[in-house]
């Protein structure tokens, strides 16, 4: 067994930084998460009172925070192979009146910022009147080297994306949609094979994509509760699937880039 191997489609209880420290060097594919974003268990809003993890307190000060967050990316990086890419999703925060911004720290990580995606959520966590209603959170698409050029059906989703909130699994507070991961995972892998980690895989979604779209996996959480959750919602992956083959259904294209160009349809 080589030291990849042990790692591959399993979910790990362990720290991030100390997981991603032990896999060798530009062996990862693909990568996808949602950390913690330190908003220190204070704010809510109406849809959830109080953000608390099982197993982690989410309270760090924002120097440390940000100064995690470029750690563990750059351990990604790392563990990344050259064209590969890594999305990370966060959120635009405000603390005593400021923004805070995920740019403030992703621009001083190794990666290459490839482009930001607004995830248009559609509903607003906090619905009081102190700013035009929050309903976007961003995504950034971060490379190593120069990735692959997206085929035509996955580069006309643009780069908004219309998703709704997760509304099952509960056990968690903060649980994305299942059809984020399927739609990087389509969008990068294609046909491919490849390894696909999440290092703050909460409930497992991302994993459970990657099963359900015949690649390889690793999710990390701090939380045993979570980990247990991701392993026995793997093992029932296929009653997700609906939802994969629907969001896959969008993925049609009449004519490639070329073939319009070609017919004469740009000029």
């Amino acid at each position: 067994m080589n030291e990849l191997e042990k790692f591959i489609n399993q979910v790990i209880h362990g720290d991030a930084l100390e997981i991603l420290k032990q896999i060798p060097d530009k062996s990862i594919d693909l990568g996808i998460t949602s950390p913690p974003y330190n908003k220190k268990e204070k704010h809510g809003g109406w849809l959830v009172d109080k953000v608390r993890y099982n197993g982690y307190k989410d309270v760090m000060s924002e120097e440390e925070y940000q100064s995690w967050q470029v750690e563990v990316l750059n351990q990604l990086y790392r563990v990344t192979k050259e064209g590969g890419s890594f999305f990370y999703n966060h959120k635009v925060r405000y603390e005593d009146g400021k923004m805070i911004h995920p740019l403030q720290w992703l621009l001083k990580t190794k990666w290459n910022i490839w482009q930001e995606i607004i995830w248009n959520r559609r509903i607003a966590g906090n619905i009081r009147g102190w700013r035009f209603w929050q309903v976007e959170e961003r995504i950034y698409w971060l490379v190593k080297g120069k990735p692959k050029e997206l085929k035509s059906k996955h580069a006309k989703l643009t780069s908004v994306w219309d998703i709704r909130p997760e509304h099952g699994h509960k056990e968690h507070p903060a649980v994305f949609p299942i059809e984020l991961p399927t739609r990087i995972i389509s969008s990068i892998l294609d046909e491919n094979d490849g390894i696909v980690i999440d290092p703050f895989c909460g409930t497992g979604t991302t994993l459970v994509a990657a099963k359900l779209l015949g690649k390889k996996y690793i999710g990390v959480d701090i939380s045993k509760e979570y980990v247990d959750y991701a392993k026995k919602r793997i093992e029932m992956a296929k009653e997700e699937e609906r939802r994969i083959l629907k969001e896959l259904s969008l993925y049609s294209i009449e004519l490639t880039f070329k073939e319009r160009k070609a017919r004469g349809f740009w000029k």
